[in-house]
């Protein structure tokens, strides 16, 4: 874990390296995502989009690290699809949701752009998976860190796969922050169900693979 807290007590703990999922959210945001995401699976809703995606560009059984886990629908889908999955966010009160809303991942507490200081974490994962606008949630300037660290944990040529509204990331930067991280474009669609990528696509699926 980082020295920061992960919860500030106050707006005058925030500094430049706290992730924005904790400064351009309100206090009790966590708590209503989690219960958001209850509510729609007990809804029927279809919350393995992203997870069918990732099964279908990955052997059975492989090694996978869902980074920006939240509260753990995409992780705990490719658990029950055979997968060995490691789930990390930051966020305690999203963990505490996937832990009990959605077991069998490992869960682990960690903050994306040390990833690969984290012993937990370990390394050599098959492929990643970033969903719902977790590169756009990062501190500011830690965007080439954090993928840079999941570039480091996959193995040679382990894709890793994120999703993020463009209006949050203009694309020609995250493009300059794709290949200053050491990853090249293989892919891009506008939906988690392959719809072609157009240049009015208001969303971005994005397929990495290292230089």
């Amino acid at each position: 874990m980082g020295t920061l807290p992960l919860v500030p007590d106050s707006p005058d703990d925030f500094s430049s390296s706290t992730p924005r999922w904790f400064t351009e959210t309100d206090e009790d945001h966590s708590q209503w995502y989690a219960e958001h995401f209850r509510e729609l699976a007990a809804e029927g809703s279809d919350l393995e989009g992203e997870a069918r995606l990732v099964d279908a560009v990955v052997a059975p059984h492989s090694r996978i690290l869902d980074a920006g886990c939240g509260q753990g629908r995409t992780a705990a889908a490719l658990y029950r699809r055979g997968h060995h999955v490691t789930a990390v966010d930051i966020d305690p009160v999203l963990l505490t949701a996937a832990r009990t809303d959605n077991p069998g991942p490992n869960y682990i507490e960690a903050d994306l752009s040390k990833l690969d200081s984290s012993h937990e974490v370990g390394g050599g994962f098959d492929a990643a998976v970033s969903a719902g606008n977790v590169i756009t949630f990062v501190a500011p300037d830690t965007e080439v860190e954090v993928l840079g660290c999941i570039r480091r944990l996959l193995r040679p040529d382990g894709p890793y796969l994120l999703g993020f509204h463009v209006d949050r990331y203009p694309l020609e930067a995250f493009d300059m922050t794709v290949e200053q991280a050491g990853f090249h474009l293989e892919q891009r669609f506008a939906t988690w169900d392959l719809r072609p990528w157009k240049s009015d696509s208001e969303f971005a699926v994005s397929i990495l693979r290292s230089t």
